[in-house]
Order: C-alpha cells, then structure tokens, then sequence
C-alpha cells in the first residue's frame, strides 16, 4: 500500500517517545531500532505496522545491511546513549558511548534523508563539552547538512515536567532549516496530570475509579477506556513513616535531623510538588515520591508526566517500564518539533 505521509526512521528508538510524537504531527514511522528488546516489544506492540530491528548501532555491518533495505525516509530521528554527556553521569568525553552517535552519523550519510533530528541531554553543549559537541556538528555539515541546536524545556510544550533537552537538527540542500517551536509559559502540573489515578494498584485493563479532572486527563485519556502498568511499590513501614514527614513539594531538609542521614543523597525524600510540573522523570530511582501518597510514581504516573496518553501500554517488568519511560523523549516535545518539520515539507 502507497504511504504519502513523510517517512521516519527512528534509531536508539527506547520505547518511542519520539517515534509517537513524529506520529501524531501526521509522519508515517518506517522503521525503529535499537539493541533492547523490552523497548522494541513496546513499541511493536503499541505500533504493529513499525518494522524494528535489534542492532548495536556500533555494529557497522549489521548497521548496513539493515540499511540496504530502507528506501524513501524522509527525516531520521534518534537520541544516541548520553550517560558520557550526563550531570547524573561522570561526564567524560572519553566515554566510548559518546561514539555511537557516529552510527546516527553513518545513516544519515547513507539515507540522505530531508532533516534529521538528533536529541540528548543539554549537557552536551556545556563548555567541557564542547569540543565534541562541535565536532558532531561538522560531521554533519561536512555531509552538507545546514545544522542548528537549542536546549528545549518540555514543560513549555504541554509535557508536565521540567525536563531539558538538547536538540540537534539538520536538513539537507534542498529543504529550509526549521525554526524551533515557540514556548508557551502555560504549565501543566503535576497535580494536573496525574491526581486522577488512585493510591493503590490497579490491575491491567481496567475501568477508570474517577472521571477526568483536569484538560490534561481528558487529552490523555482520548480513546483510552482502561488503565495499564499502575502497579505501586510497596514500600515498607520505615520509608513510608520517613515519606509522610515530608510535605508536598518537599525534600529530606524537611525531615527532622534523625531521618536526614538514611539516604545520603541530595535528591532522597524528594516530593513532587502538586502546582508545578513535575522534575525530571527518573528511570526508576526510589528517591522521589508522589506528592500526597506514600510512594513513588507508578509506571503510568510517570508515563503521563512524559506525555504518553493512556493508550500506550509499556511491556516488561515493572522496572523496565520505568526505565523505558524515564529514557524516552517526552511525546508532546517531540511532537512540537515534527510539526514544524512536517510543515516545511508541505505538509
């Protein structure tokens, strides 16, 4: 069947943060690849139509072969490992994961797609860092890329959480450069995205316990008749005891001095805070807790502070779930830059 819809390539796909996003701007996603498979069996069973592949993006070979067989992509999309480039990582550009990007480069270079965009943390851009950070972009603007950058906040974009990304975006001869989306200073909160779900379990498939209670929830809940991976953590009565002396929106300085050395960590006994969109969705750390319960997020509370609407269902263990979605780019973010990409291609 003829697909007119732009074509999108997705590689170091996670689950398919961008992937979704790109699909609902109106692409059609061709393929995705990346070398866990928790991750590709979401985002198969989420989209059945999306060829997937298993590769070590490292791995030249098996990375041209997979290639030979890609025809008419449009825009390659992806966001290479970045534990090398990450404030939570020891930031050394040595890190021999800051070379896969070079497989990003590799498909490009063989595609020739209209744009790319290649996302990673905002820290790749920082004066330690930039040294790689230029020499990423002239390798594509030796392929004859015009490339620019910008740290996008997505909580500006409709995703409740403050998360910084840094977005890299090339296009080819032919086609203009786009602008970056304009920011919207309406947040959506953490109370917002997620006061909806109840304190306890829910098993997978089923009903809604309350109506929709904010604009988000509605959106999220669009087609969605049921509810998936909110399963809690149980915590035991020691942490729950240390949680509940800690107010919405608080931190271990609120505890009193006899609980502050349980954790020695700066982030521990972190509250979300109701009014604001929520911090960094982590990929499961047991250091941040729901702001009214005695727990940390479920798998679906924080898919919905990524922007994930309910439809989409994560796969795995419980703690590949959080994992999936504390690695995916938030959809809505994504979503924002393949409108804009979608419109300089006409459509």
């Amino acid at each position: 069947m003829k697909i007119s819809k732009p074509r999108v390539l997705d590689l170091f796909s996670g689950a398919g943060g961008m992937s979704l996003g790109f699909a609902e701007a109106g692409f059609h996603i061709s393929a995705a690849v990346d070398n866990w498979q928790d991750a590709l069996d979401t985002l198969r069973h989420n989209h059945p139509d999306i060829k997937t592949a298993n590769i070590d993006l490292s791995s030249k070979s098996k990375l041209d072969v997979f290639l030979e067989e890609l025809v008419d992509v449009d825009v390659i999309v992806g966001g290479p490992p970045c534990q090398g480039f990450s404030i939570a990582g020891k930031r050394d550009p040595e890190d021999p994961r800051n070379k896969l990007y070079s497989g990003f480069v590799k498909a490009v270079s063989t595609i020739r797609p209209s744009y790319f965009v290649m996302e990673n943390v905002p820290t790749i851009g920082s004066p330690s860092n930039r040294p790689l950070f230029n020499s990423i972009i002239e390798d594509f603007q030796n392929l004859g890329y015009a490339v620019t950058a910008d740290v996008l906040l997505a909580s500006q974009f409709g995703v409740p959480q403050n998360r910084r990304r840094m977005f890299i975006v090339g296009s080819s001869a032919d086609n203009a450069l786009i602008n970056f989306p304009i920011a919207s200073s309406r947040f959506v909160t953490t109370k917002e995205a997620i006061s909806d779900l109840p304190e306890n379990s829910q098993s997978d498939g089923s009903e809604y316990m309350s109506t929709a209670q904010s604009d988000y929830q509605t959106q999220v809940r669009i087609n969605a008749h049921s509810v998936f991976n909110h399963q809690v953590t149980d915590h035991s009565a020691r942490t729950q005891e240390v949680i509940a002396q800690v107010p919405d929106g608080g931190n271990y300085k609120d505890l009193p001095e006899r609980f502050r050395g349980i954790r020695n960590v700066n982030i521990a006994w972190t509250r979300l805070n109701s009014e604001k969109p929520s911090f960094t969705i982590d990929t499961g750390h047991r250091h941040h807790f729901h702001y009214k319960y005695n727990r940390v997020p479920t798998a679906r509370e924080s898919a919905r502070l990524q922007s994930f609407p309910d439809t989409f269902q994560f796969l795995g263990s419980k703690t590949s779930q959080l994992k999936q979605i504390g690695n995916a780019v938030p959809p809505l973010l994504a979503k924002a830059l393949a409108d804009n990409i979608l419109m300089r291609l006409g459509g």
